[in-house]
Order: structure tokens, then C-alpha cells, then sequence
């Protein structure tokens, strides 16, 4: 309830105080996306159901209605759309829940007191700056960062790295080699997983700082263990922050510049100037993100625990 009626007047309660104090700070992206952003979207939407052409003589476009026409080509034509989506599809899987597992092992690390913990914890946040705009250009464009990929990547096809060694070691012998391939995956791209951390750190960090000490007491006091601890009071504390970090991880993934399904939409649309076909593909695209989450999200918040 927002208000109550106080001496034949309607007050605001708390739950109301703290409801306006939301929708004010959600009010300039509301405001900015019905002045931005709205009519974009309305005009990809029309594209979709359109042949888009360029009409010089008006500098804009012509649409002519065309149905589901460009809806049908992207799912059931086109030969790389469909393939580059399950692809990606099968790298989110394996890089988000390392991602998850990741930062909620540093948060745990950074959480505890030891010297010089403020600087430790820069360093952590320091995969959010240089995974900006800016300083991903100067690492794509960086001659000595390429050279230093390609040496790597010679060693890997060598088998000289420890890890393909400890891969063929493990998986030659049988020791759970599909675990062990999926680990040896996730050592790999530790670094991609390292530098897409960073705001899951941050979040699972103010959640662990949020968990009463009194119940670490009470709980030692009761002879609990540390492992005991973790999976009793930590990790449900902390199971509504997870979900907040798997739903950010998905669409940070899915908006990441490697990705090969946003390099063909870019492709298709700005370079080829295609922009029906384009846009159909970025709507399908869509759909299809937003039905992970909503999966994700059904399956993970019916086990999460609302501390009140």
C-alpha cells in the first residue's frame, strides 16, 4: 500500500516514499528513452515487414510492405544466421556460469580484511574501464598486443602450453574427459571471462556486505563450519544478486563485439546497406535473447531467497 488514510487525509507510507523515490531516478532514462528511443525502435519494428530502399531524391527512405517475408529468410534461408546464433548460444552457456562462479569467488576473497584491500579491489574494477569503447579499439589496433595473440596462438597449435599438454594427459587417460574438456575450455578464455567480471564483482560485493555479521555469529556459536557458513547463509543471501548477474552477463555477452551474430546484422546493415534484411535479423536476435532470460529467470527465481 502507497497511502494511508491519516486524520480523514491520505498520507504516503514508506513503501510509497520509497516507490516515488524510484520512479524519480528511473525518470531521465524514461524521459530519454521516449525522446531517443522510441521512435527508432517504432521504425526498425516497420522495417522488419518492409523492403527498405534508399530514395536519393527524397534522402530518406521507401518501405514497401512485404509480411513476414524478411522474418522467413532470416530463420529459414539464410545459412549463416541460424548457425552463428547456436554457436553463440553454446559459448554463453560455457562462459556464464564461469563468469557467475568467478566474481562471487574474488567477491568472497575481497570481502575478507587484509592490507592494502581498497587497491586489490581497483585492480578487480579495472576490467570494467578497459573493456570501454575506447580502450577495446586500442586493444584491437594494438600491432604489438596482435603479435603477442598470434605467438600464443602458434604455441597452442604447437601443443607447447601447459594446459594442452595437461588436456591430453587427462583426457587420453578417461579422467572424466567431458569435465575436463570444460574446464581446459574455461582456462582458456580465462581472460574473456576475467575481463567481463567486473560489475558482477562490484554487485556480489555490496551483497556480501549487506549479510548481518550477528547470523556468522550466531551460526559459529552453533558450531558451524566455513563450508557450512557459505551454502547456509552466504549463498542465499546473496541467490537474488546471481540472478541480477545471470541476466546482466546474458545480455553483456550477447552485446559483445566478438560476437559473430552482431558482426553479420552490422554487416548486413551498414555496410551492405541491406537494412530490412538486417533489421529482421536484429529482432529475431532480440526474440531470442529475451526468451534465455525469460527461461533463465523462471527457472532461477523460484530458488531465490528474499532476505526481509
Amino acid at each position: 500500500m502507497y497511502f494511508i488514510k491519516k486524520d480523514n487525509k491520505l498520507s504516503l507510507t514508506l513503501e510509497g516514499k520509497n516507490a516515488i523515490t524510484g520512479y524519480l531516478f528511473l525518470l531521465p532514462f524514461i524521459i530519454g528513452f521516449i525522446a531517443f528511443m522510441l521512435f527508432p525502435i517504432a521504425e526498425s519494428l516497420r522495417m522488419v515487414f518492409s523492403d527498405v530502399r534508399i530514395d536519393t531524391e527524397k534522402q530518406g527512405f521507401s518501405m514497401t510492405y512485404v509480411g513476414l517475408a524478411n522474418i522467413i529468410r532470416v530463420v529459414g534461408v539464410d545459412p549463416e544466421f541460424n548457425r552463428f546464433l547456436v554457436e553463440e548460444i553454446g559459448r554463453m552457456l560455457l562462459i556464464v556460469p564461469a563468469i557467475i562462479i568467478f566474481s562471487l569467488f574474488v567477491a568472497l576473497i575481497l570481502n575478507q580484511e587484509f592490507k592494502a584491500r581498497g587497491f586489490v579491489r581497483a585492480i578487480f574494477f579495472l576490467p570494467v574501464i578497459l573493456s570501454s569503447g575506447v580502450m577495446i579499439g586500442l586493444e584491437t589496433n594494438n600491432s604489438l598486443l596482435n603479435s603477442m595473440a598470434d605467438i600464443i596462438k602458434e604455441g597452442n597449435l604447437m601443443k607447447s602450453s601447459v594446459t594442452k599438454v595437461l588436456e591430453d594427459i587427462l583426457v587420453a587417460e578417461g579422467a572424466a574427459s567431458d569435465f575436463m574438456g570444460y574446464i581446459f575450455r574455461i582456462i582458456n578464455q580465462i581472460y574473456d571471462i576475467a575481463m567481463a567480471s567486473g560489475i558482477q564483482i562490484i554487485i556480489f560485493l555490496s551483497a556480501l556486505q549487506t549479510i548481518p555479521p550477528s547470523m556468522f555469529e550466531a551460526a559459529k556459536i552453533e558450531g558451524a563450519t566455513a563450508w557450512e557458513c557459505f551454502w547456509k547463509i552466504t549463498f542465499p543471501m546473496v541467490s537474488s544478486l546471481i540472478l541480477v548477474n545471470i541476466v546482466y552477463s546474458v545480455v553483456d555477452y550477447f552485446i559483445r563485439t566478438d560476437n559473430r551474430v552482431m558482426a553479420k546484422i552490422n554487416l548486413t546493415t551498414l555496410r551492405m546497406l541491406n537494412f530490412s534484411f538486417g533489421t529482421a535479423m536484429a529482432w529475431v536476435y532480440f526474440l531470442a535473447v529475451i526468451s534465455i532470460i525469460g527461461i533463465a529467470m523462471a527457472i532461477i527465481s523460484k530458488r531465490v531467497y528474499y532476505y526481509e
